[in-house]
Parts: structure tokens; sequence; C-alpha cells
């Protein structure tokens, strides 16, 4: 059942929403050289229980996991990209890390990823970050009214082609509310023109991911990290987004976040570089 919120009950999802940019900016800020995964979820965890907030993964437990969830926030290191399952690690300069977040506050939920380099940054992570950055700003931009679910998706996947990135279709974006996952999936490829009109009050988690060179996954034996199936780098963007009678409102939009111009880098490099 697709549920389309009223615009009061958007503006409490933007409450939880500026939280969860809240704390991912504060993790961009904190993640370094040096620095433990264990170290960046118990801070998140304070956090989260300071603000008064309800943690959507702790004892999430779908399917396709080895649950129940233990933990408050997904931190993925390279090849890693979605689940990411916090643990005693060290980061390394150069690694690339990638956190998810999704609270509810008030019965009212939000989600965001953002992914960013410790360290020394490479020029082809710096690429692949980009690149779902700008995927996850031409998503945004079609998501209005009268459009229609699949022009989100081909709209993610004309800049994964542009730069060269293949798509894997398995885990993609979702619809969000009063849970962390609502109907609808909305994939990270798709075609123009399909699937269900977008009407005002739709809010839905956008969430371009690609890997460098390969579109397959496989899973880590903890039952829920999921790396590239090749090893290859990943990216992750993340937001939540609300379809009103206007422009499209992004609901976790971060105060450091700067979205990207369309097309800048896939112009720049080539995607043979991918």
């Amino acid at each position: 059942m697709i549920e389309l919120k009223t615009p009061a009950e958007i503006d409490r999802m933007h409450v939880a929403g500026r939280f969860v940019a809240e704390v991912l900016s504060e993790v961009g800020r904190l993640a370094d050289v040096g620095v433990n995964l264990l170290d960046l979820e118990h801070h998140v965890r304070g956090m989260i229980e300071r603000r008064g907030a309800e943690s959507c993964y702790w004892d999430y437990a779908p399917s396709f996991g080895r649950g129940p969830f233990r933990n408050v926030i997904c931190l993925s290191v390279n090849d890693a990209v979605l689940h990411g399952l916090p643990h005693d690690y060290t980061l390394r300069d150069g690694d690339v890390l990638t956190a998810d977040l999704a609270v509810g506050i008030d019965g009212w939920v939000a989600d965001s990823a953002r992914t960013i380099v410790v360290g020394t940054a490479a020029e082809e992570d710096l690429r692949i970050i980009r690149a779902t950055e700008e995927a996850l700003e031409a998503a945004i931009e079609v998501a209005r009214p009268g459009n229609r679910l699949g022009d989100i998706s081909a709209a993610i996947w004309t800049v994964a082609r542009d730069y060269g990135y293949p798509v894997n279709t398995e885990f993609g974006g979702h619809g969000i509310g009063r849970t962390m996952h609502e109907d609808l999936h909305v994939p990270n490829k798709g075609r123009p023109g399909r699937g269900l009109k977008l009407r005002p009050g739709l809010t839905l988690a956008l969430e371009p991911w690609f890997a460098r060179t390969t579109d397959r996954i496989v899973h880590d034996a903890d039952g829920w990290t999921i790396r590239s199936a090749d090893g290859s780098r990943t990216a992750h963007s993340e937001h939540t987004v609300a379809i009103t009678e206007d422009a499209p409102l992004v609901l976790t939009r971060r105060a450091d976040e700067t979205p990207p111009a369309r097309g800048g880098s896939a112009r720049r490099l080539s995607t043979k570089d991918a």
C-alpha cells in the first residue's frame, strides 16, 4: 500500500531528516586515518540517544540479512557498499567509507547515505563518488508530479551510463515514511515514462550506488555486508525526498553539502577510466 503524506506529515519527516543530515555530517568530520569503525558506531549511538530518536537498524531482520542487525549505522569500506556491519577495523589512508543511516523521530523516518574518502583521495574514487552524487541529483530533479517512477530510475541509469559504470538492480531506493521501507521499490535502472505516476505526498528514499567494474554483488560471512563481486571500489549516495506540488523537497540535505553540477566530471574524464 502506498501512503501519500500530508504537508504536516512531511514536515515531521523533515525533522528526522535534519537529524540524519546532522549525524552524517558529524561522521564525515570524525572519519579519519586511525579511527576505528566501532568508535564511529558508538558515537552515533550517543547522538541518537541524546536526541531521543530511534534507530531503524537496531534489531532489523529482513529476509536478505543474517539478523537481527545490532548496530545503528551501516559503515561500508572500499569494495563494500551496502549494509556494512561496523566491526573492529581502523581506517587507513585512501579508504573509501560509506555511511548509511535511518532513524525515526516521533514516529516518522528519514534515510540517507554518503560516501567519503579518508585521507588521500585517488581520482578514480572521487570520480565514482561524484557519479553517485550526480545520479542522485538527476533523480531528485525528475521527482515531480506527473512524471513516472521509471523517469527516476532512468535518470540514475543515464548518469551511470555516461560515466561507464554498470548498474545493479537487486537493491535500490524505496518508499519511506512511518517505517524505513514502504512500497515502492525504486530500481537504479529503468525506462522513462514507465511505472507509477508520481503524485504530491509520495516520499521516497532515492539511492544510486555503483561499483567501478561490475554489477554483481557478494555477501560477507557476517550475512550483511554487500561487496562488489570483483573487489572493485564502490560508492553510494542517498536522500529522502518528498514529492510536492512544486519542487522536490530533499528532507536529508546536509548543511555542508553542495549538490554537484550535472555532467561535469563525466565530460572531463573518459569512461574508459572507470
